[in-house]
């Protein structure tokens, strides 16, 4: 029974053994067989060139296998057919154990492809005749830009010996320099200068081995003493410049500025903390004027409210009103500098020098000073200049200038008036306002829409636009009021315009008229309800009487006389005659 188990236990180590072979020789979870330990890199996976040249693809191959060397094959093709060849190595390559080898590349252009044409060329590689990585390489044809028909050097990177340049010690300047150009550089030299770096050992200029085209490179080293201009700087900067020759032997040269971190030679001490001066600082922190806006010609009162922000009491405060005071005297009296700016506000009633007094640490003082516009002055935004010329309390003599701005308008100059009489008006009736803008200024402006209004009354025809009006122009405008009360009426008319300061604004202006009672009608006694006038008895007088007798005798009626209007009797109304129609002869 023994035996029998030790038998199935001997067989179950077995199965194991093989399952774990099986599954180290098939594919992983993913699905794929196991990584290669063979990379490859093109530097330049893609070119430009012109028929008939021959570019050259740099292809660095690694193994990455930490127990074994490898012996590669390589094989190039091309899917238009082109011409292909590998330089540098022998074919098939060793490369030793997690080590590199570099291979060029090189695919000549055929001087019978066209423009625009493209080809991809397909570096194969394999070990021990089984695939390890491939790289492609894409060939375009066409003219080629900037560098691409030259050799380039370039600076791919650099580095020093030390975390920091320290000033007065030498550090040791390491870099790589790349040929990134198509074709071989040739009689190579690299020569470094540099504010505050000295070369060491051979003058800062280094001869270098000519450089294979795309991608070939060369390192270089170069002491240098850091100098004391370095001292206090952060950052230094070397300057690299290199020269050299195409195959044609013509010149090419590239200059690099490399900045290299600096620190100082010296050892910093705890310094004793510099003591705080104090002295009194005057602000205006605020100005206002008594007239808004300012135009010119006009008069006003400039209001500065200065306040002393400093830490200590000014004293012998002056404020000179448009600067020029530069300095004082040792009696701290202002002393004249470039003179005062007062060419658009000038003073009036007294000068541009105002003896304030003393100002105490956080004392706030009002300054008031009367001035004038000058009526040159065009439409804008001024500044005007203010020194203060004070004293600390260490009776030194201390000038702060400081600066306001105001501004001054050119606003319409117009009048509203009536062009003619427009007479009294009539209650409940509908009246005519003759009215007139007129321009009294001395330059041309532009008005708005101009309203006319009034309260308790209707107006028709109220609204109209002014335009543009000359010196001395005018505008007219009809309105039509319907006052319903009678007693005094206000006109309000509101005309709209733009400032110079593109601010809408408003001109307003009252007009006075006075209304007359509604007229009350009063029938005339004399007239009936239908508008025609009433009869009136007619007395007979005694000579009427005489003349109607002696009438009778001669029969010439003598009847008494009826009124106009009067009643035809009831049997004499005439009647009108009516059509007779004669009837059908026979």
């Amino acid at each position: 029974m023994k035996n029998y188990s030790k038998k199935i236990i001997s067989i179950m180590l077995l199965a194991s053994l093989i399952l774990a072979a099986v599954a180290l020789a098939l594919p992983n979870a993913s699905g794929n067989a196991a990584a290669s330990p063979i990379t490859a890199t093109a530097t330049t996976s893609s070119q430009t060139g012109m028929p008939g040249t021959i570019l050259h693809f740099p292809v660095t191959i690694v193994n990455g296998d930490s127990d074994n060397a490898a012996s590669l094959e390589l094989a190039a093709s091309s899917v238009n057919g082109w011409t292909t060849a590998i330089v540098g190595e022998s074919n098939p390559i060793p490369v030793g154990v997690s080590s590199s080898v570099t291979v060029i590349v090189d695919v000549t252009i055929p001087s019978t492809a066209s423009l625009d044409q493209n080809d991809v060329v397909t570096l194969e590689i394999k070990e021990s005749g089984v695939f390890a990585t491939s790289v492609s390489l894409s060939i375009y044809v066409g003219a080629v830009t900037g560098g691409a028909d030259r050799p380039q050097l370039n600076i791919t990177s650099y580095s020093i010996d030390a975390k920091y340049a320290k000033v007065g010690t030498v550090v040791t300047l390491t870099g790589v320099l790349e040929n990134r150009g198509p074709l071989m550089a040739y009689n190579n030299n690299i020569t470094f200068e540099g504010e505050g770096f000295f070369p060491q050992g051979n003058g800062g200029v280094q001869y270098i081995q000519n450089i294979s085209p795309s991608g070939g490179k060369w390192t270089f080293t170069q002491k240098f003493m850091v100098g004391d201009a370095l001292d206090y700087v952060e950052t230094g900067v070397i300057k690299a410049t290199t020269s050299y020759l195409d195959s044609t032997g013509k010149a090419y040269t590239d200059t690099f500025s490399l900045s290299i971190p600096v620190t100082s030679g010296v050892n910093y001490y705890a310094t004793a903390t510099p003591k705080t001066t104090s002295k009194p600082q005057l602000v205006i922190t605020e100005n206002l004027t008594d007239i808004d806006p300012l135009q010119p010609g006009s008069i006003f009162e400039l209001s500065l409210k200065v306040k002393n922000l400093g830490t200590t009491d000014a004293r012998n405060v002056t404020m000179v009103l448009g600067g020029g005071a530069n300095s004082v005297n040792d009696q701290g009296t202002p002393q004249p500098g470039a003179g005062a700016d007062l060419t658009n506000f000038a003073p009036l009633g007294s000068s541009n020098i105002v003896v304030v007094g003393d100002v105490a640490q956080g004392a706030e003082v009002t300054i008031k000073l009367k001035l004038v516009v000058n009526v040159t002055t065009v439409p804008g935004a001024y500044t005007l200049k203010t020194s203060f010329v004070y004293s600390d309390t260490a009776a030194k003599n201390l000038v702060d200038d400081q600066v306001i701005t105001l501004l001054v308008y050119q606003l319409p100059q117009v009048e509203v008036s009536f062009y003619r009489d427009p007479c009294m008006m009539t209650a409940g009736m509908p009246n005519v306002l003759p009215l007139q803008v007129t321009n009294l200024g001395k330059k041309s402006t532009v008005l708005g829409n101009m309203t006319v209004t009034a309260n308790g009354v209707d107006v028709m025809n109220n609204t109209a636009l002014v335009g543009a009006l000359d010196p001395g122009g005018y505008f007219t405008l009809d309105s039509e009021v319907m006052p319903f009360a009678e007693g005094p009426l206000e006109i309000k008319v509101t005309i709209n315009y733009t400032d110079d300061f593109n601010t809408t604004r408003e001109f307003v202006q009252t007009l006075n008229v006075d209304v007359m009672p509604e007229p009350v009608f009063t029938p005339d006694p004399n007239m009936g309800p239908d508008g025609m006038p009433i009869d009136q008895p007619v007395t007979e007088t005694f000579w009427s009487k005489i003349g109607r007798f002696f009438k009778g005798l001669f029969g010439l009626g003598s009847g008494e006389k009826q009124p106009a209007g009067g009643e035809f009797p009831t049997d004499e109304i005439p009647v009108e005659p009516g059509v007779i129609i004669s009837g059908p002869k026979g």
